[in-house]
């Protein structure tokens, strides 16, 4: 009794419902990508303690930006009080005056062919996190309109961070909070 075998027909793979759930998720993965993308901000530590201590002279020439409770104080070279920058009426920084004064500092530095990039950051053990970010986000860059299409404009995108001096931070936050709009102030050498 044998029987006869029947030849064996292979089986179909069936991939639309594979296929389907592709065409959907590709495109969720794809912009999942654009929402969680992750910038980076690079910083330097000062890379000797004694260099950012001592006196203001010909080689030091950096540019600190020294940031208080309310009101902010530019310097350079190192130590030379540049500009003081009050802070608005509510007792916030204002931003917007340091973007100014930023900018003019380096058209003088421009002036002077002295390439500068670089920017010291004097904080308070006490300053929050969002004052930190909003600082270096406006020393870095700012927006410039060039050719009709917005772009961000380089100022100081070097950022070192560093703990200010207790001394001058008690005199930077001594000073009153000034009520004259941000448009009619600029950088005094």
């Amino acid at each position: 009794m044998l029987k006869a075998r029947l030849p064996k027909q292979e089986q179909e793979l069936d991939i639309t419902s594979f296929m389907s759930l592709m065409i959907v998720l590709v495109p969720v993965l794809l912009m999942m990508m654009v929402f969680s993308h992750i910038t980076i901000l690079e910083l330097k530590l000062p890379s000797n303690l004694e260099e950012l201590t001592a006196k203001p002279n010909e080689e030091l020439k950096h540019l600190e930006l020294m940031v208080g409770e309310n009101n902010m104080a530019l310097y350079f070279p190192q130590g030379a009080l540049l500009k003081t920058i009050p802070a608005l009426e509510d007792g916030t920084h204002d931003y917007k005056l340091l973007v100014q004064s930023l900018k003019e500092v380096k058209y003088l530095l421009d002036q002077k062919d002295i390439e500068n990039k670089s920017i010291n950051l004097l904080l308070p053990a006490t300053t929050s996190y969002q004052t930190i970010v909003t600082v270096m986000d406006s020393v870095r860059s700012y927006p410039a309109v060039v050719a009709a299409s917005l772009v961000e404009a380089e100022l100081f995108p070097e950022i070192s961070l560093s703990d200010a001096p207790e001394d001058l931070l008690q005199q930077l936050n001594n000073l009153p909070v000034d009520n004259t709009p941000s448009e009619n102030k600029g950088v005094q050498p």
